[in-house]
């Protein structure tokens, strides 16, 4: 029968989980530590419980040696002539006990025997947590709200305490004491004041157990989830694909008239849940995880770096992005992809630059509308980045208008301006002179005459005048002359 001393181990390893050896052992080291410093000695020492009586024996423990001479520390060794003495079954190589009386110890050395089954204890009792938890990392357990530390909340979990940090917790939760919720055990680590179990309410695992335990489709795995993307106490979006061309996954996940999803939205105090199907094309599945915006087009900017570009609508443009930039935050982390959000208008405005590049065209530096503009304008155009005549023009009255200092006679007396610029422009264009070497040829054929001719000055002033008409007639247009030229 056991004694009255190992019953109350027993229940106490119990009560903390542990095994009754670690703490019949803790019992042992402090028998130890007291004797050693109650007879002041350097021996080794051992002590043993005796289970039936209850009663604790301390020894000083020597290795038998052969000669006095093998003894190198008289602590830890004995010749086996002296042995023999104490004990005459003494055998070289064995060990000889020498009981140490614990009657004596004293109030003092029971004090520090009790620290020590403290101590040892605790250190078994860490263990036990750490090696109990460490194993059920992503796991949902049941929790009770016992306390707060500050920022952290601390919940019971059945063997142990946990921890929620502040970055843990969802947004739109608050807890009272004594409420019970479901969390996951995030991670589990070794500290100085035992191990510190740190949950969540916060991890996309969280909502994935919520959807098993909620959809059957899902816990017999006909509906299988393959990717979550969460901003706790804001918005999830869930990626499912089903197994059997019969089930659709969506509506298994939502339910009979939502019942489902929203049973899970109210687990998550009001966080809402984008229910997206599931496509191993990343195009298609880029469409879909950005809804509910309508997206126009979507193209593969560089698949070995998994970038995507995606053109919405301008008026889907805000709703495509979401508050703060958390719908395209979210659908780039379920796809895993990164993805670039731009309007018509700007992709329109950038293929337009790129052209522009490609083509080489001229571009004048808006100094040159100086004279009309006047040097006031021009600082607060190249203050905002305008910085040639052709930006200048691709430009409506209402961004003009954004650009301060500039308001509507400003951007009226800008367009004549540039329209002038370019009209002038064409008009240089327009006026071609004909080649040298063409007016030359023209004028030597008009004035060579017969060497023998003789005209008097008479008849040359009447030729004279009879040919200014004729000058003022074929003098009209540039463009007249250029098709006579060409014509020759």
């Amino acid at each position: 029968m056991a004694s009255e001393l190992y019953n109350v181990i027993d229940a106490l390893s119990r009560e903390k989980g542990i095994d009754p050896q670690i703490v019949v052992s803790a019992v042992e080291d402090a028998i130890v530590v007291a004797t050693r410093k109650y007879y002041k000695t350097q021996e080794n020492l051992r002590a043993v419980l005796d289970r039936e009586t209850g009663q604790i024996r301390a020894y000083s423990v020597k290795q038998i040696v052969a000669t006095p001479e093998e003894v190198e520390d008289p602590n830890a060794q004995i010749s086996l002539e002296d042995a023999q003495r104490i004990s005459p079954e003494a055998e070289v190589g064995s060990e000889l006990l020498q009981e140490k009386p614990t009657d004596v110890l004293g109030r003092i050395a029971a004090q520090l025997a009790k620290q020590v089954i403290f101590q040892k204890v605790r250190e078994a009792e860490r263990d036990t947590v750490y090696n109990e938890y460490i194993g059920r990392v992503g796991e949902i357990v049941n929790a009770t709200m016992k306390r707060t530390e500050g920022m952290d909340l601390v919940f019971d979990i059945g063997k142990a305490e946990a921890r929620m940090p502040k970055k843990e917790q969802s947004k739109l939760e608050s807890y009272a004491i004594g409420e019970r919720v479901r969390v996951m055990i995030s991670r589990v680590e070794k500290a100085s004041k035992g191990p510190q179990v740190i949950v969540s309410r916060a991890a996309p695992e969280l909502v994935t157990h919520l959807f098993q335990t909620e959809v059957p489709e899902i816990y017999d795995n006909t509906v299988v989830i393959r990717a979550v993307a969460r901003e706790a106490g804001e918005r999830t979006k869930i990626a499912v694909m089903s197994k059997d061309k019969d089930v659709d996954a969506v509506g298994a996940c939502v339910g009979m008239k939502g019942m489902r999803v929203q049973s899970i939205i109210r687990e998550l105090r009001g966080e809402k849940i984008d229910i997206i199907e599931y496509h191993e094309d990343p195009v298609t599945f880029a469409e879909k995880a950005l809804q509910p915006a309508k997206v126009s087009r979507v193209s593969v900017v560089d698949a070995s770096d998994k970038h995507l570009e995606v053109i919405v609508d301008d008026s889907q443009l805000s709703l495509a992005i979401g508050k703060k930039g958390q719908n395209v935050r979210l659908a780039a982390k379920l796809l895993g992809w990164k993805i670039d959000i731009k309007s018509e208008e700007e992709k329109r405005q950038e293929v337009e630059q790129q052209m522009t590049a490609l083509v080489g065209g001229p571009s004048t530096p808006i100094e040159g509308l100086g004279e009309e503009l006047g040097e006031g304008i021009l600082q607060k155009l190249a203050a905002a980045g305008i910085t040639t005549v052709e930006s200048l023009a691709d430009m409506h009255p209402e961004e003009l208008e954004q650009i301060p200092g500039i308001g509507p006679k400003t951007v009226e007396k800008i367009s004549l301006a540039v329209n002038n610029y370019f009209s002038s422009l064409d008009a240089a264009e327009a006026v071609v002179e004909p080649p040298a070497e063409e007016v030359a040829a023209e004028g030597a054929e008009e004035i060579a005459e017969p060497a023998d001719v003789e005209v008097s000055a008479e008849e040359t002033a009447g030729v004279a005048e009879e040919a200014e008409p004729e000058a003022d007639a074929v003098e009209t247009t540039p463009g007249e002359e250029d098709s006579s030229a060409d014509e020759k």
